[in-house]
């Protein structure tokens, strides 16, 4: 009789061990821990952060993974082959680009809208109150280098006004432009209104009616090869609907 029990627990276990087993959650289901991984321009850190944490506290178990940097030099990581669930450029032309590369899924999406400011240090020593003023002798200014989209956007400002700017620096990234300012290293720096807004009083920020002239628009798109294609688009929705267009807002964005 002992040996038919031992014999009959044995079985059993082995029962409910199957079973668990048929019922465990696949890998990559909702109940399994996930990555989401978002490539967006810098100028999208502050809100982008922000929205990242709604979206964590929103699907439990999944992990946005942010990484940030000149649209241009995203795009490029993309096409040699850098795995990415979603990508939200400062330009339409790099959104393009990976597009006509067959590396988007679905159409992107344009979410938000920026234009150029003057960054200067606090004090403004060098006394810009223009953007001509960028162009004068001595006057050490600093711009995005012309493929990143706030380059590309002081380029066409420069072509329109006549005025020529001879940076002492061309930065691959908006934050890049921003961090000679605040270090010290440039008397004056083009980047987005939303950059003076995020850095607070370590810049002063003038504004210059002829950035009108270059509004930059922001697209998001899955991306094709993403394995988490659901998440992906839920992301999408978060930041293209009513509540990331508050939090974009409050962060100086326009609208699309």
């Amino acid at each position: 009789m002992s040996r038919f029990r031992t014999a009959a627990a044995l079985v059993l276990a082995g029962s409910l061990a199957a079973g668990a087993a048929g019922c465990a959650a696949p890998a990559g289901t909702a109940g399994a821990d996930q990555k989401l991984t978002v490539f967006a321009a810098a100028s999208l850190k502050a809100p982008f952060t922000a929205l990242a944490r709604d979206f964590e506290a929103s699907h439990p178990g999944t992990k946005v993974a942010l990484s940030f940097a000149g649209s241009a030099d995203l795009a490029t990581q993309l096409s040699q082959g850098a795995p990415a669930d979603v990508f939200a450029s400062a330009d339409l032309k790099n959104m393009a680009k990976i597009a006509d590369a067959g590396l988007v899924e679905g159409d992107p999406r344009n979410f938000a809208s920026n234009v150029l400011a003057i960054a200067v240090p606090p004090a403004n020593p060098a006394d810009i109150g223009s953007f001509a003023d960028l162009a004068r002798p001595g006057v050490k200014t600093v711009v995005c280098a012309a493929q990143v989209p706030c380059g590309a956007a002081a380029k066409s400002i420069e072509a329109r006004t006549g005025v020529t700017l001879k940076p002492v620096s061309e930065e691959s990234s908006v934050t890049d432009v921003l961090g000679k300012v605040t270090s010290g290293e440039a008397d004056a720096g083009l980047v987005y209104v939303t950059d003076v807004r995020a850095a607070g009083e370590k810049v002063k920020g003038i504004a210059f009616p002829e950035s009108a002239a270059a509004v930059n628009h922001y697209p998001i798109a899955a991306v094709r090869t993403s394995k988490n294609a659901e998440l992906a688009a839920a992301f999408i929705s978060l930041v293209a609907g009513t509540g990331g267009r508050k939090v974009l807002a409050d962060a100086g964005f326009g609208s699309p």
